[in-house]
């Protein structure tokens, strides 16, 4: 028997309809002979109202108490999605965090899994019994209710997979794949059959929103085969899996963009060891998280100019943290710019292939696009460009690398 996790996230579930349609979708599963187990996020919009009463309530609050409250939205999806599978002739049943149990750290609202017990959760998968898991939660090492943050009902589906050594994980969500580039914008964007799980980390962490990050790092780690499918629309999705499953790899599989992106460049800074240091290090400590950086020698040796990136969220905080610490970085002036996007090619192929930077850096110039930073890995190209040329830079790219629909 095939056992299969499937994942249903807040837009799927947003109201009881769409949860009897994914029943439907989870029966369907049932009935050509598959364990499964179901992992569902809140329905829409819960989690930010359950946030918003917390906020009200107490300005400095208890994690643990926050988690106790907004871990809630889950539990009434699990239990609402287990009746209705229950009124379809179903067999199933809720799980929440503790009782299965998923076992995380003690870091409240942004904790980590480290296991899952499967004793009791098996058996009954194995009596022909769904399993309906509630999301984005398990128990501390103290017995509290943990949330595991941002992409949480993610994590779980996939963690959840791993631990029961499952087929596959399907995450149905609003979106019927992962596409080589934002179809809103690319009108030729065509779907993805497969992505490698490298490549897909790389497109979630550059700004694709089909999966969260953290899911598909848990994913690679563990071998655990995703399918990205519509909840709306009954097509086939994406499937994420090992490089090995890909016969034949494309040079370049994506294309990603972010707006989160602003730019800082210290002008004149002097050029002596301990430099970088003296600049990176307040940053980290104020909890700003740098991204590409570039580094230039003045003719005479003795200055630098220095350009990084940051979150766009973080920019007035790393403005005022270097200014702060003008007198010990010794910089002569700082110029800070929030109008850029990055524009990233992703590809296995890349590792194989020569040219793929040339071809991007060409395509760009002739388009009249001025690149402002440029970073590298083994499987991808990021450059920093004005915002205003996002839609000219993405289609061009995407052209130039044979990605457009036939």
């Amino acid at each position: 028997m095939a056992r299969i996790v499937m994942k249903f996230g807040g837009t799927s579930v947003a109201d009881l309809e769409r949860i009897a349609n994914a029943a439907a979708r989870v029966k369907r599963e049932v009935e050509a002979g598959a364990q499964v187990a179901v992992v569902v996020s809140a329905m829409a919009g819960v989690t930010n109202q359950l946030v918003g009463y917390v906020d009200q309530t107490s300005r400095i609050y208890d994690a643990r108490e926050y988690d106790a409250i907004v871990a809630s939205g889950e539990q009434v999806t699990a239990g609402l999605m287990a009746l209705r599978l229950q009124e379809m002739g179903v067999a199933a049943r809720s799980w929440l965090g503790w009782q299965i149990p998923i076992r995380t750290n003690e870091v409240h609202g942004k904790a980590r899994i480290e296991e899952i017990g499967t004793e009791a959760l098996v058996p009954r998968l194995e009596t022909g019994e769904v399993a309906i898991v509630a999301g984005f939660q398990g128990v501390s090492p103290r017995g509290r209710i943990a949330t595991l943050g941002r992409g949480g009902s993610d994590t779980t589906a996939v963690a959840l997979a791993a631990a029961l050594e499952a087929e596959r994980c399907d995450i149905y969500t609003d979106v019927d794949g992962v596409y080589t580039t934002d179809p809103r914008i690319v009108a030729k964007a065509r779907k993805l059959e497969r992505i490698s799980h490298e490549e897909m980390l790389e497109m979630a962490s550059l700004g694709a929103k089909v999966l969260q990050t953290r899911s598909v790092e848990l994913a690679m780690n563990h071998g655990v085969r995703l399918q990205v499918l519509s909840s709306f629309e009954d097509k086939p999705g994406t499937l994420v899996v090992d490089e090995d499953e890909i016969v034949e790899q494309q040079i370049v599989s994506g294309i990603a963009y972010s707006r989160d992106e602003a730019k800082v460049t210290l002008v004149k800074v002097a050029d002596k060891p301990g430099v970088a240091a003296s600049v990176f290090g307040p940053l980290s400590d104020a909890a700003v998280n740098v991204d590409m950086i570039v580094q230039s020698v003045s003719s005479d040796g003795k200055r630098t100019d220095m350009t990084f990136t940051v979150a766009k969220s973080d920019l007035e905080r790393a403005v005022a943290t270097l200014e702060k610490n003008r007198d010990g970085i010794e910089y002569e002036d700082l110029i800070s710019d929030a109008d850029v996007v990055k524009i990233s090619v992703i590809g296995v192929g890349m590792r194989s292939h020569a040219g793929v930077a040339q071809t991007m850096f060409r395509t760009l110039a002739e388009k009249g696009i001025n690149i402002q930073v440029i970073s590298t890995s083994e499987i991808k190209i990021s450059t920093l460009v004005a915002e205003e040329y996002t839609e000219l830079a993405l289609r061009a790219l995407h052209t130039a690398y044979g990605l457009d629909a036939a």
